[in-house]
């Protein structure tokens, strides 16, 4: 089995779905190296891309249409303006051409060269595609992929995570792993493991830098949607709440110019029980909603999970004494290294294993960072990442209107709200007594999964997305 890294699990992204928007997107750039593999751009003329099954059926709401064209047109989701986004989208529409891999123009009709097919499913995956490449001399080259959730991609083939095979010097695959190799070091925090581990890819003073890089752009994810006011795209007519929130609990008399005096503003605010969940409350739905309009976000595990460690984190460095930029460090590499045992032993696809696989592994995620770094013993941060796992198990992915808005946004809420429950029960616990393990847990997960009825599973077939009666925007 493969190793992952940290960073592989919590990393930069764009809303509003990581399998959905940000899978396709790195599948179209994949099939343009594909092309480039043993061909020129300039001799292509023209590319089909056919989306199913999930991708297919939530599609639209999730923007997995306009990915496959920003990829194809060799945009990068990392990169991209994303205020810029809707006209390079529109332009490609109105005018019928793309200009493939930014160097070639290229007929391309929606509906005729790009298709949405919901009826049929491909069988490795329910997130399945294939794009096809029709060269001027006749010839054809077709690749089937699969976002397989968190933006990783597969094919058939290669069933991989990783582009190449990375062994760490002490391989934890399962929370067992972990267990034994932090007696058999004798370390008495979780992350120092993880720290040694991840110099597999990188040197420790780079996972310091790649940290705190991915906590500057929560921060920044957070302060943006704290600060947007109005509708939410995809027709729900969903209102942004974060700004209202922040508002009313900084006070209509605070006034602050960029993102460090917001930051001490909240730093400085009551600290009442009330005003705390509130603003955890807040941090979450900002960052969803950023990600439900197409804005740049820290995928972890995936976009439609993204508030729940960034409101977990952004609470213990507002309102708690666990405060340091150390802090940050270790959070972020044991709620990475946490979400790499759901990855490796289920899924963090909702289309695979429904919204369990993505509020309920952030969740165990937060939960484990915020235990490590409140002092929690190995054992505790396991236990704590079990609890929170053990109360979403079974939580459907039933996304109204295809969209990553209800019940998306306010789960991220709930998800930051019981990683912190979880935190203070393992704090306070003894694990030698617990009666279930964290591997217990993820192997219930999976099972569960498999026994999901598919509507439940990102389909918009099941759930709230037929009991609320709203066409797929």
């Amino acid at each position: 089995m493969e190793s992952i890294s940290v960073f592989e699990i919590i990393k930069v992204g764009i809303g509003p779905s990581s399998s959905h928007t940000m899978g396709p997107w790195n599948a179209a750039e994949m099939f343009l190296s594909e092309i480039r593999r043993n061909h020129q751009i300039s001799e292509v003329a023209e590319v089909y891309v056919e989306f199913f099954g999930s991708l297919a059926k939530t599609g639209i709401g999730h923007g997995t249409d306009i990915a496959g064209m920003l990829g194809l047109s060799g945009e990068n989701f990392k990169k991209i303006d994303t205020d810029k986004i809707d006209a390079k989208i529109a332009e490609i529409k109105n005018s019928g051409k793309l200009i493939l891999g930014a160097e070639k123009e290229i007929p391309f009709i929606y509906g005729k060269h790009l298709v949405l097919n919901m009826q049929e499913s491909l069988d490795f995956h329910p997130n399945g595609m294939i794009f096809k490449a029709v060269f001027n001399n006749g010839e054809i080259l077709e690749k089937d992929y699969y976002s397989v959730g968190g933006g990783f991609v597969a094919t058939q083939e290669d069933n991989s995570i990783e582009s190449h095979c990375i062994r760490t010097p002490y391989p934890c695959h399962k929370g067992e792993d972990i267990s034994k190799y932090c007696e058999k070091l004798g370390v008495q925090r979780l992350s120092d493991l993880v720290y040694i581990n991840e110099e597999a890819w990188r040197t420790k003073e780079e996972t310091r830098s790649e940290a705190l890089y991915i906590w500057q752009q929560i921060k920044e994810c957070i302060y943006k949607g704290v600060n947007k006011e109005g509708v939410l795209p995809g027709g729900l007519n969903v209102t942004r709440r974060a700004a209202d929130f922040n508002r009313k609990l900084l006070g209509e008399d605070v006034i602050y110019k960029n993102i460090d005096e917001w930051f001490a503003a909240v730093k400085n605010s009551p600290k009442n029980f009330n005003q705390i969940t509130r603003w955890i409350s807040c941090f979450a739905l900002a960052v969803n909603e950023e990600n439900a309009s197409f804005g740049r976000i820290i995928t972890a595990p995936t976009n439609g999970a993204s508030g729940v460690i960034p409101a977990v984190l952004m609470y213990s460095q507002t309102f708690t004494e666990f405060n340091s930029e150390e802090d940050i460090i270790r959070f972020i590499l044991v709620a990475g290294e946490i979400g790499t045992l759901f990855k490796k032993n289920a899924t963090i696809s909702a289309a695979m294993g429904g919204c369990q696989a993505e509020i309920g592994v952030s969740s165990a995620m937060a939960a484990a960072g915020l235990t490590e770094i409140s002092g929690g013993t190995p054992a505790q941060v396991l236990m704590a990442a079990e609890i929170a796992m053990e109360h979403h198990l079974g939580l459907t992915c039933d996304p109204i209107g295809g969209l990553v808005q209800i019940p998306c946004i306010e789960r991220n809420s709930m998800g930051a709200m019981k990683a912190i429950t979880a935190c203070h029960i393992a704090l306070e616990s003894d694990p030698s007594k617990a009666r279930v393990s964290l591997d217990d847990v993820i192997k219930s997960m999976w099972e569960t999964a498999l026994d999901m009825n598919s509507k439940y599973k990102e389909t918009s077939e099941g759930g709230l997305a037929v009991a609320v009666n709203v066409a797929e925007c």
